[in-house]
């Protein structure tokens, strides 16, 4: 909550103006039984019109403001929730932004989604009603009772009496509640996770026959989340009846005591009207106290959930800048990484790149290619060695400068839902000329120029009204928009046919030869003419060479080339 109070504070004043309305509010509120009793047991016996009038104009006058108060403060405290709201998602999705993938993976995309979602909603609706409740219960609570003491002292003992038991139960149910919220929560992650799986897949389901089968597992995990917010609102429910119990028990020895009263001539019944009044306005206050205390319960733990995202420390810090003359452009200097912390992943890989030079990564799937790349560009930092760019370790070099220095085509990269101009601009401003240079190279100007509205022509979310070929083009176009210095292709060629693939490797050798590249293949033929190529197996180096070298002394290597281009093939140039 502390961290919330930092977004408050700014709007401190206007939160004070309209508490200072809603209090005028409460106080006509609590004005109308008053004028009610004393015109039934003062004016009206005196039988004038005059004053009849007068007090009830003031009765209308008192409804007036407090209607016009209560919209005019209720309007403002909707505004403080909105930009309070507005300015915490604005900076959770930043930090998001900018958390490290090992945080990220921490976390889990799911959670940070119904963090950025559901949590803030509660945190909107929490902030909106505690000034609309927060203020106008107690006031109204603690007035009418204050009110009632000067009507009927006794009376107002008889109600009294039970707001203690009232009290216990809303702090014990609140108490119960928030964790039990927390809960919930997560079980929404959970969901949030179920669905996002089902709706990237959505085509293999169907391919499979799977959609039955997806149903059922969604409705499992619905039904968890239902089941934890009935636990959540049953809990938080019981205050209701318990309430209207206690109050109505009060109620009912307030009436039996005051006919007595009455009766003995020791009040008035005006004064018996005015303290049923303040009993409804008593009990309507409890309620939203209740109410108040539900929001509050929910609102906190989504607090808390955004709270420990906006708190998590910087991981990737940077390191004092390590600078030493090298020849080679980039450096891995006996990488060791783990993605736990316990077994590596990744161990003891060591090769040097010099300008212009292309690199290129064969291996079985899990062998850690591109873990490689996402410790290049400091996803994540290694375990143990290290890695250079032009002779500066990659954790001394400011992330903005060090991912500039990069194109990448990821495994599993997106298109947006957006022009292909955007695409492949991707909101970097760069000139037409070098996005249409990007695409020819990328041989996208095939496909590009025989759609109608050409660059202008939308793409629908992850670009699925393109086929697979030409999604991996327009990302291979994006990557090399950028004028980068390093240039990753992980399993970018995949859905390529060999001649396109061909093309493709042609184009960067002529249009982009300065580039340093590396390149993450499945296909032998991918990384033929790469100037260095490394074999990797459970994430340690087994081969490195050119391709005629490899061919020779690593039987894996040999392996898998003779089993995609039959007898052993020897490395030649051009395409």
């Amino acid at each position: 909550m502390k961290k919330l109070f930092q977004y408050l504070k700014p709007y401190v004043p206007r939160m004070t103006l309209g508490i200072t309305i809603k209090f005028i509010g409460a106080i006509m509120d609590l004005l109308l039984p008053w004028i009610l009793s004393y015109l039934i047991d003062n004016v009206v016996p005196k039988r004038e019109i005059g004053p009849i009038l007068l007090w009830g104009g003031a009765m209308v006058l008192a409804a007036v403001v407090a209607v016009v108060t209560n919209i005019v403060a209720n309007r403002m405290a909707s505004w403080v929730a909105q930009q309070t709201t507005q300015s915490l998602r604005h900076d959770l999705f930043r930090k998001i932004s900018y958390l490290s993938s090992s945080q990220i993976d921490s976390y889990t995309i799911p959670s940070l989604e119904a963090r950025l979602t559901t949590d803030t909603y509660n945190t909107h609706q929490m902030i909106g009603g505690m000034q609309r409740l927060g203020i106008r219960a107690p006031i109204l609570l603690l007035g009418g009772i204050l009110i009632t003491l000067t009507l009927d002292p006794m009376l107002t003992l008889v109600l009294v009496c039970t707001l203690p038991f009232i009290g216990v139960l809303v702090f014990r149910i609140s108490q119960k509640g928030i964790p039990l919220y927390k809960d919930l929560q997560k079980g929404v992650d959970s969901m949030v996770r179920t669905v996002r799986e089902s709706i990237s897949g959505i085509r293999v389901i169907k391919a499979l026959s799977k959609t039955e089968y997806e149903k059922g597992h969604f409705e499992e995990v619905n039904s968890d989340v239902v089941a934890r917010e009935k636990k959540a609102g049953f809990t938080m429910a019981l205050s209701n009846p318990l309430m209207n119990l206690f109050l109505n028990l009060g109620l009912t020895a307030v009436i039996l005591v005051g006919a007595f009263r009455v009766d003995a001539g020791l009040t008035q019944p005006g004064k018996i009207i005015a303290f049923l009044s303040y009993f409804t306005i008593i009990l309507n206050a409890m309620m939203a106290v209740n109410r108040m205390f539900v929001m509050y319960s929910r609102g906190s733990a989504s607090a808390a959930r955004i709270a420990q995202v906006l708190d998590t420390p910087e991981d990737l810090t940077l390191r004092p800048v390590k600078r030493e003359d090298s020849p080679f452009h980039i450096e891995f200097r006996d990488v060791s990484f783990s993605y736990l912390g316990k077994d590596n992943n990744i161990e003891h890989i060591s090769f040097q790149l010099k300008p212009g030079e292309t690199l290129g990564i064969i291996g079985s799937t899990g062998s850690g290619k591109s873990t490689l790349t996402s410790l290049l560009m400091r996803f994540y930092d290694v375990s143990s060695g290290e890695i250079r760019i032009d002779g500066q370790t990659v954790d001394s070099i400011p992330p903005d400068i060090l991912h500039r220095k990069f194109g990448v085509v990821f495994q599993n990269d997106a298109l947006f839902a957006d022009t292909i101009l955007e695409n492949i601009d991707f909101g970097r401003g760069l000139p037409r000329e070098e996005i249409e240079k990007a695409a020819r190279c990328a041989q996208a100007m095939e496909f590009i120029s025989h759609l109608p509205d050409g660059f202008s022509h939308m793409l629908t979310s992850r670009g699925t009204n393109l086929s697979g070929g030409q999604k991996q083009r327009l990302l291979v176009a994006r990557a090399l928009a950028g004028s980068p210095e390093i240039l990753i292709l992980d399993d970018s060629s995949s859905a390529l046919d060999y001649q396109t693939d061909a093309k493709l490797r042609k184009a960067l050798r002529e249009e982009y030869g300065g580039l340093t590249t590396i390149v993450i293949a499945q296909r032998v033929s991918s990384i033929l003419h790469a100037d260095h190529i490394l074999v990797l197996e459970e994430g340690e180096a087994i081969g490195s060479g050119t391709h005629q070298e490899l061919l020779e002394s690593c039987p894996v290597y040999r392996e898998i080339a003779t089993s995609q281009m039959g007898e052993a093939p020897k490395g030649k140039e051009g395409v």
